[in-house]
């Protein structure tokens, strides 16, 4: 609907100069109010949102939840052991390396989810899982000298990959470790498969899959037999097929081979489908004990073979968490020749239950290092299994101290590379090495007697069990307390949001100040009272006190403000259908994640609540009265609908969506290249996007002034620039131009920085010094008396100003164009597409909204909240580590640079969150007159209801990783959503506070200059 205003001049306002300066003066003394409230309510939101509240409940819940650690890329040696053996080293591989190795090949049988008590007799009713696995345990008490059973002890997070990791390199693995690269799961850092390969050995895996991607290229292809480890519902396949590829190598001979890893998957799956205690267990427990039993009589003298379970579970079937049914495995190893023994303790028969002679999982790694005579993986934190190196009878005290003096000598060695390069202070691991220096000691000066002997073993034994305690305290074990600090604050920044943005009484841009002060002076005293108390307190510490008094304080200084404020803020409630709308999509949203379907299908989600929106737009809009508002919102909402569908092609399947899922976002499921037909996207865009943003803008009649510019030429000419950008980077990778390489490159790089600056620099500067996109329109010339000069001396009494009733909507969204313009470059082409559509679903919305009256609701800002969203996935994004797209940090620089090569990868993730949050003013500025009250508080108030949206989300999915900290998809699903989450809270934050509330002040300066201020 057209919205021009006729505005008429008066002739006494050029005669009456007290009245011209009365109201310049009235205009500047406003411009100042605005300014400085302006800037109150930046600084309120930076208090409350980002400093006090939102960073600091994800610092807390992250330092309490994502365990993390430095891995050292260091490597052990065969002929740099760490510790002189007096002649016991004998430094080749042949004889081993650091330590005479006991057998030349290993068969190592990983029984995925083998709890202990699977493995030994009932003490009380005997359940589905007892009695079938007999093996082990019969073997451990009949033949104690070749074989032996104890319980094995899994350090949480108790998944299988990171359990792998800790069976593999010793250390103790966490979801977030911090690597020297950003690539997938492989291990880089110094581990058992890797030190096998070093020796020359013939590796074969067979089984769960997730061994490739931790050790990609390490196994023999021809031998090697890989299983899909997804699909818990199948107990058979991957079982049936490791049993039917490991019989035949063991009956052909041990030529072909060295070590064999076979992974078994159906007794964690059977656990999973049904829970331990049921006939399914019992059966695949039996076939284990067959499998075992056969695998033992083709087994040769030089041979070791080992059976373990990864982890446990826990009464319902499932893993992932710490409680004792997940963490207690069992660990059998079995060998011909009679080389183990108990002498160190006298107890031949495995204990009765995990509480006894438990053993590390990280424990396996020195042990089977030193058995088969390699050096011990560098970041090693476990013990040799005294067990397999006491020997039979009579214990040899010398060989079990000797090998604990390796172990120990390495630990150390990895404990002083690992403080200097993490800046650990001296008193981390004083303990520990004041133990090391006395155990040293006590090995210098060791006699042959047996009791000096014992000593020395017990020296390092203690220092290893303290070394292992600093650790796992650093780094492997869940913060109860706080993660319930971060949620607490988290929530706390839901409940004022909600009442800033949306109680019943209009909030009041003024009301910052008092605001600002009482929760200044409130997080003042709230640090004082933290410093107190961590002086006084060790736990939580100096700095998280401080940072919890800050965070207490400034939520009790903005409680006390909403009490005594004059006219206060009354709970909001919402009283309309759209509102209920609003909470209804955004509740149902947080709930869903608590289940790892509804995460996994999040895109999907998302557009079925676009699409519920789009229909309840088109039924309201058909009900309007006004036959103009009627037709352009019953339009705008089926184009809207439209545009959902359309974006709807382009996705990226994530690995647990398959085979339900295609994706079309790469040329192929195997390509991170775009297909060639894809590459026509840009180029449309540069001609279909800049039309249709003129067309909206027509509408209203604001395509005059500076929209004619910036939106006919340069946005075109931006969009074209990275249509061709695309083009050089697909003839770049496909060898399609005669043209070398650099010089293809440089023109790239060139082409994209152009494109940015455009965006940024010149798009800046260009809304900053902007006019209004208005255009004056002058009646014809009314007749008048000439003066005898023949001059006319009438004037017009009136004009028209084109565009009057869109000024601040209409120029606001240069600035979303510059912000576009920019994310559409880093994207694929088909992720640029996906950002075409929505600035266009963007610009429906706001037409959407003012043909229903809805610029109050908060159904505006919650549906922009859930298109940024829904985009994020179109954009070739899902929630997991790997969809990172890290090669558009080199889009527009050729070396990494900080901090514009993670702005880019930022820009590149998150880029549909941020036009969406640049876009949330515009819910209250579209086709709004410039000398409307209150804007300022309107846009707070949209931008407010935004961020409550994604301060909603966040607070939901980090409840739920909280919750769910023991699930099994924990690290695979509900971690990474929490992380995206998170990340994407702080991004809507900075951007919806300096850009959109900081872009708003440029808007109304430059349209005030024109008319005034109101």
């Amino acid at each position: 609907m057209e919205k021009d205003a006729n505005i008429e001049s008066s002739p006494s306002r050029h005669f009456n100069r007290s009245s011209d300066d009365s109201i310049t003066r009235n205009n500047k003394r406003r411009a100042i109010q605005f300014k400085a409230a302006h800037g109150l309510l930046i600084a309120f939101f930076l208090w409350i949102v980002i400093s006090a509240l939102h960073a600091l409940g994800i610092y807390f819940f992250t330092k309490g939840f994502l365990l993390t650690r430095l891995v050292l890329d260091h490597i052990s040696k065969c002929d740099s052991p760490p510790i002189n053996l007096l002649g016991l080293s004998p430094g080749l591989y042949g004889a081993g390396c650091w330590y005479p190795k006991t057998f030349d090949k290993a068969i190592i049988i990983v029984i995925d989810a083998l709890r202990y008590d699977f493995t030994v007799p009932p003490h009380g009713n005997p359940h589905h899982f007892h009695n079938a696995l007999e093996v082990l345990y019969e073997t451990a008490v009949q033949q104690p000298e070749t074989a032996f059973l104890l319980p094995f002890i899994a350090d949480p997070p108790t998944a299988t990959l990171q359990r792998l990791k800790g069976l593999t390199t010793g250390t103790l693995p966490t979801f977030a470790d911090v690597g020297s690269n950003f690539g997938g799961n492989a291990i880089e850092e110094d581990n058992l498969v890797a030190q096998l390969r070093a020796a020359g050995k013939t590796l074969v895996h067979l089984g769960d899959d997730t061994w490739h991607s931790l050790f990609p290229g390490y196994f023999d292809t021809n031998l090697t037999h890989a299983y899909d480890s997804f699909n818990v519902w199948d107990l058979h396949t991957v079982d049936d097929g490791v049993t039917e590829h490991l019989m035949p190598l063991l009956d052909a001979g041990s030529g072909q081979w060295d070590v064999i890893i076979g992974h078994y998957l159906g007794v964690d799956h059977a656990g999973h489908r049904y829970g331990p205690d049921h006939t399914a267990m019992n059966d695949k427990l039996k076939q284990m004990d067959r499998v075992i039993r056969d695998v033992m009589s083709a087994l040769g003298d030089e041979t070791l073979l080992v059976v373990l379970g990864d982890h446990g579970m826990d009464t319902k079937g499932d893993h992932g968490g710490e409680s004792d049914d997940e963490v207690e495995a069992s660990l059998w190893m079995y060998s011909k020749k009679a080389i183990f023994g108990h002498g160190h303790n006298a107890m031949t028969k495995p204990p009765p239950s995990a509480k006894e002679r438990s053993v590390g999982q990280i424990d396996l790694v020195p042990t089977l290092a030193l058995l088969l005579g390699l050096p011990i993986p560098f970041n090693n934190l476990g013990s040799p299994i005294s067990e397999a190196f006491v020997g039979p009878g009579q214990a040899k005290w010398k060989e079990l101290a000797a090998v604990n003096a390796l172990s120990s000598a390495q630990i150390q060695r990895y404990q002083d590379e690992y403080s200097g390069a993490r800046g650990l202070s001296r008193d981390t691991f004083s303990a520990a090495h004041r133990l090391w220096e006395a155990a040293l000691t006590v090995w210098k000066d060791t006699a042959d007697n047996a009791a000096s002997v014992m000593e020395a073993f017990a020296a390092f034994s203690q220092h290893q069990t303290e070394n292992l305690r600093v650790c796992k305290s650093l780094w492997a074990r869940f913060d109860i307390s706080s993660m319930l600090y971060g949620i607490t604050i988290l929530g706390c920044a839901v409940v004022i949001l909600a009442f800033y943005a949306r109680a019943t009484t209009p909030f009041r841009a003024e009301d910052s100040a008092l605001f600002v002060r009482q929760v200044m002076i409130s997080a003042a005293l709230g640090l004082a009272l933290g410093l107190f108390i961590g002086s006084w307190n060790a736990a939580p510490g100096l700095l998280d006190s401080s940072l919890l008094g800050i965070a207490g304080g400034s939520v009790v200084g903005f409680a006390y403000t909403m009490a005594v404020i004059p006219s206060g803020y009354p709970i909001p409630f919402s009283t309309s259908t759209w509102g209920w709308l609003s909470v209804l999509l955004t509740v149902l949203q947080a709930v869903g994640f608590a289940s790892n379907s509804f995460t996994i299908w999040e895109d999907e989600i998302l557009l079925f609540f676009l699409g519920t929106f789009a229909f309840v737009s088109l039924t309201a809009s058909l009900r309007q009265k006004a036959p103009e508002d009627r037709a352009l919102g019953s339009f705008q909402s089926s184009f809207f609908m439209v545009l959902t569908r359309i974006a709807s092609l382009s996705r990226l399947c994530r690995e647990e969506q398959m085979p339900y899922c295609r994706s079309t976002y790469y040329s192929s499921a195997t390509s991170s290249t775009s297909a060639s037909w894809q590459l026509f996207i840009p180029y449309t865009l540069s001609i279909v996007l800049p039309s249709l943003i003129k067309g909206y803008l027509q509408g209203t009649r604001s395509y005059a002034g500076s929209a004619i510019l910036w939106i006919g030429v340069v946005l075109r000419m931006g969009l074209l620039a990275s249509a061709i950008y695309w083009t050089l980077d697909a003839a770049d990778d496909n060898d399609l131009l005669n043209i070398n390489k650099d010089t293809l490159r440089f023109a790239k790089t060139s082409l994209a920085q152009l494109t940015l600056g455009i965006a940024f620099v010149a798009g800046m500067t260009y809304y900053v010094s902007a006019t209004p996109c208005i255009s004056i329109e002058l009646p014809p010339q009314e007749n008048g008396t000439a003066d005898p000069g023949g001059a006319a001396t009438s004037k017009p009494k009136s004009m028209n100003v084109l565009g009057y009733g869109n000024m601040h909507g209409s120029r606001y969204l240069l600035l979303i164009t510059n912000w576009a313009l920019a994310v559409i470059l880093l994207q694929k082409p088909m992720g640029g597409g996906s950002i075409g559509i929505l600035t266009l679903q963007i610009l429906a919305l706001l037409e959407i909204i003012d043909s229903n009256d809805l610029s109050r609701s908060a159904i505006g800002p919650v549906t922009l909240g859930m298109l940024g969203n829904f985009h994020f996935f179109k954009t070739g994004h899902q929630a997991t580590l790997s969809s990172i797209q890290w090669e558009s940090a080199f889009i527009a620089l050729k070396t990494i640079r900080y901090p514009w090569s993670p702005f880019l990868v930022v820009l590149n993730t998150f880029g549909a969150q941020i036009i969406t949050a640049v876009a949330a003013p515009l819910v209250v500025l579209w086709k709004q007159p410039p000398r409307k009250k209150g804007l300022l508080g309107d846009v707070a108030m949209a931008v407010a209801t935004y961020l409550l949206y994604f301060a909603v989300i966040n607070l939901a999915t980090t409840m739920w990783a909280g919750w769910l900290r023991r699930h099994l998809m924990l690290f695979r699903i509900f971690c990474p959503r929490f992380m995206t989450g998170a990340a994407a809270l702080l991004v809507v934050d900075l951007v919806g506070i300096f850009v959109a509330i900081g872009g708003f002040r440029w808007n109304l300066i430059s349209v005030n200059q024109v008319f005034g201020w109101a």
